[in-house]
């Protein structure tokens, strides 16, 4: 309805805008249709969860993994110049955003030096989100035999796709580990060395059978960008020590190359589904109607709805536009966690003990709706109870409840919620 109004009332506007920006899903083959020839057989769906995604024809959840969460800048630096450094076949990454600063550079430095010792290294970013890293930065890992493409080029975009990110973050190596989560390559991320202005965000490491589902996104994601058909990972041995138990995991995709919205229905269908907790860990709080009243009626029934987000993120529209929102839910008994210590990126959320959700999918409508995304459900109560630990170091420096707006700011939230498709 808002595309024919623009079209009708103002063509000279509306007509070049939707050109440029209302194609949402391609026809093109999706990692969904990849993901299809993984592990049919394994056996009845283990939650709820798992059976709708399978419905929407997302893989299973396969079990026997071994993940691990990573909750710092230095930690995140040091796991990945370890997968860097360790490689023995192959090092592919998949970024929306490589910035030319210092550990940027150390990155690429790193990724140059093992594709010269003979690694085959792959690196694909967002040209959107990398726009001002060019190709002399990119130089080195060029020259030295490695590959880079970029999702996005300006030819896609008079395909209606000027909207569209490939938001997905996520690092391969040798098809056997995978580390995923919400930071980019970048200072303000992760780092050697501690900085006063880092931005809190989460990652985890994967080992196990659903590794080769990244695999088979990235393998997609990069032949829709460089043109190459990369070859199936080989599926190495595992086996999860006999002290730690196995994670049961699911990696879900989402985005133009999916079809319908899987993630976007789980996490609606886990809310309403939510008998004890919903918290929620996000950078931009954004979401549509029907997301914001099941989280309204979730807290009016007795659930623990907690939405954590930074005081002030490094969007202003977006923190405009989450205000009537928040202001609803708060109204309907849920809890508004404002984190007051910078910037926090992360994006997570708990359900009771049985669902944990990490990746880089954020609860905005771009990320749910418009951008490629990528996910893990984690099914097993320890996981999920690891993440709420983490949620709560974070609620230790935040001031709960958001105040009353001022006539002005009211009116100016409502006019930037009319827009939040496009935050």
């Amino acid at each position: 309805m808002a595309w024919l109004l623009a079209i009708v009332l103002m063509p000279w506007v509306g007509v070049p805008l939707y050109l440029l920006l209302a194609v949402r899903k391609e026809r093109s083959g999706t990692p969904a249709e990849l993901l299809r020839a993984g592990p049919q057989g394994a056996g009845e769906p283990c939650t709820p969860t798992d059976r709708l995604l399978r419905a929407y024809g997302i893989a299973p959840a396969t079990t026997g993994n071994r993940v691990a969460f990573w909750g710092t800048g230095e930690e995140v630096y040091r796991v990945l110049v370890d997968l860097i450094e360790s490689a023995t076949r192959c090092i592919r990454i998949e970024m929306f955003i490589l910035h030319p600063d210092p550990v940027g550079r150390d990155i690429l430095e790193r990724l140059a030096r093992r594709a010269r010792e003979g690694i085959e290294v792959r690196l694909l970013l967002d040209a959107v989100g990398s726009f001002t890293t060019r190709a002399r930065f990119l130089e080195p890992l060029t020259a030295a035999g490695g590959r880079v493409a970029f999702s996005g080029r300006l030819w896609r975009l008079l395909g209606g796709r000027a909207n569209q990110r490939n938001h997905r973050k996520i690092v391969l190596v040798d098809g056997a580990r995978a580390l995923a989560g919400g930071l980019n390559l970048a200072g303000e991320y992760l780092g050697p060395t501690p900085r006063p202005d880092r931005w809190r965000d989460l990652a985890f490491l994967l080992e196990g059978p659903a590794v080769a589902d990244f695999s088979a996104i990235f393998r997609s994601d990069w032949q829709r960008a460089a043109g190459e058909r990369l070859e199936v990972d080989p599926v190495p041995e595992f086996e999860v020590a006999a002290h730690g138990g196995g994670a049961t995991a699911q990696v879900v995709p989402s985005g133009p190359d999916v079809p319908d919205d899987p993630h976007y229905a789980a996490l609606l269908s886990a809310i309403w589904a939510s008998e004890r907790r919903f918290w929620a860990v996000t950078p931009y709080f954004v979401p549509d109607d029907a997301l914001a009243q099941a989280l309204a009626l979730a807290a009016r029934r007795g659930v623990d709805v907690q939405i954590l987000v930074p005081e002030k993120s490094n969007h202003r529209l977006a923190d405009l536009a989450r205000g009537t929102y928040l202001r609803e839910i708060q109204r309907a008994g849920g809890r508004i966690l404002l984190y007051t210590r910078g910037m926090v990126h992360a994006k997570a959320v708990v359900v009771d003990e049985a669902l944990a959700i990490l990746g880089s999918c954020n609860i905005d409508l771009r990320s749910l709706r418009l951008n490629y995304e990528a996910s893990l459900f984690l099914y097993e109560a320890k996981d999920v109870d690891a993440i709420a630990a983490w949620v709560g170091t974070l609620r230790r420096d935040c001031r709960e409840g958001v105040r009353a707006p001022s006539a002005f700011r009211d009116a100016l939230e409502g006019a930037v919620r009319t827009a939040a498709p496009l935050l």
